[in-house]
């Protein structure tokens, strides 16, 4: 899925870098009529395969959405310097989901 962040006024850079640091893995991408450089995007890139492959469901997806939002608008609020605090919340909600779910 193809998410644009120009909404939120965030660089593809700094939104994966941001969830990089929550435990969530993401790329950034441009977007449709994108302005950014190709090494900063407007947008990010997320897929399902790790989390299907660890036999996620409907309420998982749901919980993950919910920390990838969390995540962007601490950014949007705290921007990148001030975000620690957000981060580490939700990256230890992303731990204790995937240990309930763990890759064979």
């Amino acid at each position: 899925m193809l998410v644009d962040l120009r909404p939120k006024q965030l660089t593809g850079k700094a939104a994966e870098a941001s969830l990089g640091r929550a435990g969530i893995t993401c790329n950034k991408n441009g977007v449709p009529f994108d302005t950014a450089s190709p090494m900063v995007t407007s947008g990010i890139r997320l897929g399902t395969p790790a989390a299907t492959s660890r036999g996620f469901g409907i309420a998982e997806f749901k919980k993950v959405g919910e920390l990838i939002a969390e995540t962007l608008d601490g950014l949007a609020k705290n921007g990148e310097q001030g975000n620690a605090e957000v981060e580490a919340k939700v990256k230890a909600a992303a731990s204790e989901l995937t240990q309930r779910f763990p890759v064979y």
